[in-house]
């Protein structure tokens, strides 16, 4: 994210402005890496799902070891108190965020006796309508639970994304669609992902392997709602090749056409700018 953005940071109890510290280098989260977040969005006055990705970073703290102080409701309480101070036409990325504290008699168990809290709103562009990405394979996969928190949206889970990104980027292309430990695709190293083909839509299943995005979940509703036939499925890497279109999911662009991956080349496509289309109407409807 770039420095010397318009951000504001709710910690102990007060909203503040500017980028203000929050952690002591003696926390279990700073040397241990016991952090987890979420990440929702605020544009065109709107904020989108903002109770599950505030109910999700809750899930996500227990599911590390930590014990979440802040509820749904009066957590999205203070994010909408804190956007007050932003353009009504501001794009905001919002992040609620936990971390250890204090560790157990061993130090590697965070302690459930205090929990460090805060939310960052950081004002970030959205990206234009027709922005577009291009994947590559990667040597590196998802993990799965016996050796990840992978059940959680952990600090501690990205560098292998930065790995997976960084590989990609040296040959040439803008992400990575990436395996399961079974080789089957899982999703993309920043973003959930949907292929087409003949007009139906597939995006791999849940397995437990990749968070199944709160975003991911709103596209297929409002796919099944306008009559489009949506399938979760085990897909190969070939099913990415033979598909007429590609698209990723996630939070911080809600959509994001594919236009190569590989020596495999893509146009834009209706399904993917109907979705877009229809995340939009949805989200307007929610004000």
């Amino acid at each position: 994210m770039a420095t010397g953005s318009n951000i504001r940071t709710y910690f102990e109890g007060a909203w503040h402005d500017g980028d203000v510290p929050i952690m002591n280098a003696a926390d279990h989260g700073s040397w241990l890496g016991s952090t987890v977040f979420d990440g929702a969005r605020f544009f065109e006055g709107l904020s989108p799902d903002l109770d599950l990705h505030c109910a999700r970073v809750n899930r996500s703290a227990a599911a590390l070891m930590l014990a979440p102080t802040v509820e749904t409701d009066e957590m999205v309480a203070i994010i909408h108190e804190g956007l007050k101070r932003f353009a009504p036409d501001a794009a905001v990325y919002i992040r609620p965020m936990y971390w250890g504290i204090d560790g157990d008699i061993t130090a590697i168990v965070p302690s459930q006796d205090k929990t460090g809290f805060a939310i960052c709103l950081e004002e970030i562009p959205m990206p234009p309508a027709d922005h577009s990405t291009t994947l590559t394979r990667t040597r590196f996969r998802r993990p799965v639970l016996e050796d990840s928190v992978v059940n959680a949206k952990a600090g501690c889970l990205y560098p292998n994304n930065a790995r997976m990104l960084k590989e990609a980027r040296a040959k040439g292309f803008g992400n990575a669609l990436v395996a399961d430990a079974m080789g089957n695709v899982a999703e993309t190293a920043t973003a959930n992902v949907f292929m087409v083909k003949d007009g139906e839509v597939f995006t791999p299943i849940g397995n437990g392997t990749f968070l199944s995005g709160i975003t991911r979940a709103r596209h297929i509703k409002n796919m099944q709602a306008d009559g489009m036939r949506v399938h979760e499925s085990v897909l190969s890497f070939e099913d990415f090749h033979d598909a007429d279109e590609v698209f990723l999911s996630g939070n911080m662009a809600k959509v994001t056409p594919v236009k190569a991956f590989d020596d495999t080349q893509y146009q834009v496509g209706p399904v993917a700018r109907k979705v877009r289309e229809m995340y939009w109407d949805w989200a307007a409807s929610e004000r």
